[in-house]
């Protein structure tokens, strides 16, 4: 009796710790949080009547002098049975089946009228104590209905768990399967040694557990950020497809204007026209850009950017960064420096497209931002064993960056010192794109910069060193000679369910004498090449109605004796889409708008 006194203080202080705790600290407001505290003070309540009883068991050997009293702290302990299982049946059906405030509430006006009936029945009914030398022994049909509700109550929550067994994670899971054990087995020893009151004490232990797994308000307060977190992120992710697709969408009537427009070049046309049809290429190319960063960022957000490694002439990738970076000076009054290293690996192994990316972006931005002066475009290495350490800086005497707004320079859609910089055409997002890329590959970049007075932006970035390419790549000045192939009597086919699209890809065709066909889509081109047309290649968009570029390619292969090669031609052109379509079957990948330089150089692959 004496063990059970100081049982009940010690669960006591306890229990009233966690309560305080549980009052004292910030918490989600959910319905969860107000049961959990019910219960708790129910609790409290249930080992102050213990220990009042023991109380008077210990103080007073004469029971008679307190007996009613002794009776109704006990009676008023069986009815604290009901009223705690019926609360934590209500926390345990809200745990495994909520769906909302009106079905939670029709399951406990059922439950309430249940359990009411239950009250009345246990304070109604006969109830005695029957005492020994060291205990107390509560008997009776209102003891009985008491721990058999008990019991009743449990079968139910051991229902609910086995019912929402997948549901229900394991911080959810193991403390309600720990609280039905401690009460089965209190029950139990309660049935099989009466003298034992182990009801209260299996409570306390269950309010321990629930508040240090499911209900630390610190816990509730991480799954509920991580529920926001999970929100956010799908909500960014939505936002990321958005704009893929929005990016593809664009992309196909932009296909038509650069198409064109590169066509219009080639004619004979006035000095005025010539020049205006140079004015929408320039247009094309800069939203071209914008397209491509927004595709770029969404993909990088959602975390579906890859780097695709490939051998690659690192000679051929400085002309061309020179040649696009003249290109865009136009007339500028600005001298454009190029210094490179004697020692600077021809053939490399890396992302060359997205090196080409980083270092374009950087030097657009010079000229952007550089009114006169000069730009130095500046590549040095360091060579160790098979990596080269690239060193990659571009320097301008241009406006300069405020230094309490470096800090901002890589942030999305951000663009500094508006006020000064409004006519000059941006979205902001080509540094924050430059930063990601160089985190994806292990590079660095850093910004040194003076208002007023120019800026210099250092990248650094490892490649691989190559120095027997499998496959050596062609150089600028044998691209020239591409412009020139002679195509006659070769025949193409264009696959394409937009007629714009099939119209550009004729034009820009048109210039090479070959016989080129179109067609609308898959169904029409497996059908005219089971009637036995014959091609030399067939271009083929992906993404068509009813039959996609990727199915009409694996029925064709089916044909017995087709063996044309098949490029695909589409509007999808984020990175690591060309490995894609040719892990599909296809021989090539040209995305749209068709650049004229990457056609010449697959003609002349497939049909030179």
């Amino acid at each position: 009796m004496y063990i059970n006194f100081t049982a009940s203080i010690c669960f006591f202080i306890i229990i009233l710790i966690i309560l305080i705790d549980f009052m004292s600290k910030r918490k989600v407001n959910k319905l969860e949080n107000k049961l959990f505290k019910t219960i708790s003070v129910l609790t409290l309540f249930g080992l102050v009547l213990e220990f009042i009883i023991y109380g008077l068991f210990i103080g007073h050997y004469n029971y008679n002098q307190n007996l009613l009293l002794f009776n109704i702290c006990a009676k008023s302990l069986l009815l604290y049975y009901i009223v705690w299982m019926y609360f934590f049946v209500a926390y345990t059906y809200l745990v495994c089946f909520y769906n909302g405030k009106k079905t939670y509430k029709k399951f406990v006006y059922g439950e309430t009228l249940a359990y009411l009936t239950f009250f009345v029945l246990v304070l109604v009914l006969p109830f005695k104590i029957k005492m020994t030398n060291s205990n107390f022994i509560p008997l009776g049909a209102a003891t009985q209905i008491s721990y058999l509700i008990g019991a009743f109550g449990i079968l139910f929550v051991v229902v609910c768990c086995l019912i929402k067994f997948k549901k229900l994670r394991k911080k959810k899971y193991i403390p309600l399967i720990g609280c039905i054990l401690m009460a089965v087995v209190s029950i139990v020893l309660q049935n099989q040694f009466p003298d034992l009151l182990l009801m209260v004490p299996s409570h306390a232990i269950a309010v321990m557990l629930m508040y240090f797994t499911i209900e630390n308000p610190d816990m509730a307060m991480i799954e509920q950020l991580n529920v926001l977190k999970d929100q956010a992120e799908r909500a960014n992710n939505a936002k990321s497809e958005f704009l893929s697709s929005m990016s593809h969408e664009i992309r196909t009537p932009l296909n038509a204007i650069v198409g064109f427009s590169q066509a219009l070049l080639e004619e004979d046309l006035s000095y005025q026209a010539k020049e205006e049809v140079k004015d929408i290429v320039m247009a094309s190319d800069t939203l071209l850009e914008i397209v491509n960063g927004i595709l770029d960022i969404s993909k990088i957000e959602a975390n579906k950017l890859e780097i695709v490694d490939t051998e690659y002439c690192f000679n051929t990738l400085l002309e061309e960064l020179v040649s696009l970076t003249k290109a865009r000076l136009g007339e500028k009054p600005i001298d454009f420096k190029c210094i490179f290293s004697s020692d600077l690996p021809k053939y490399m192994y890396g992302d060359k497209v997205r090196i080409k990316q980083i270092v374009l972006n950087l030097l657009t931005n010079a000229v952007k931002y550089t009114k006169s002066g000069w730009i130095e475009f500046r590549v040095n290495c360091v060579n160790e064993g098979d990596v080269c350490k690239l060193i990659i800086s571009v320097q301008d005497t241009g406006m300069g960056i405020k230094q309490d707004s470096i800090s901002k320079l890589f942030n999305k859609f951000e663009r500094l010192d508006i006020e000064k910089n409004n006519t000059i055409e941006g979205t902001g997002l080509g540094l924050a794109i430059t930063k990601k890329l160089l985190e994806l590959m292990g590079g660095q970049i850093v910004v040194q910069s003076i208002y007023g007075e120019g800026s210099k932006f250092t990248v650094t970035i490892d490649q691989k060193i190559v120095t027997n390419p499998i496959n050596p790549i062609l150089e600028n000045k044998e691209e020239v000679k591409l412009t020139n192939l002679d195509l006659t009597n070769k025949r193409i086919l264009v696959v394409d369910d937009n007629l714009i699209n099939l119209k550009v890809a004729s034009r820009l065709l048109q210039d090479y004498h070959c016989i080129v066909d179109t067609l609308p889509g898959g169904a029409e081109c497996i059908s005219k090449i089971s009637m036995g047309a014959s091609y030399d290649l067939i271009l083929m968009d992906d993404m068509m109605p009813k039959m996609s570029g990727v199915e009409t390619l694996h029925k064709l292969q089916e044909l017995e004796g087709f063996n044309t090669p098949v490029v695909a031609l589409t509007a999808n052109a984020i990175s690591g889409m060309r490995e894609k379509y040719i892990a599909e079957g296809f021989n090539e990948y040209l995305s749209k708008p068709i650049d004229k330089t990457e056609l010449n150089r697959l003609l002349n692959d497939f049909l030179g």
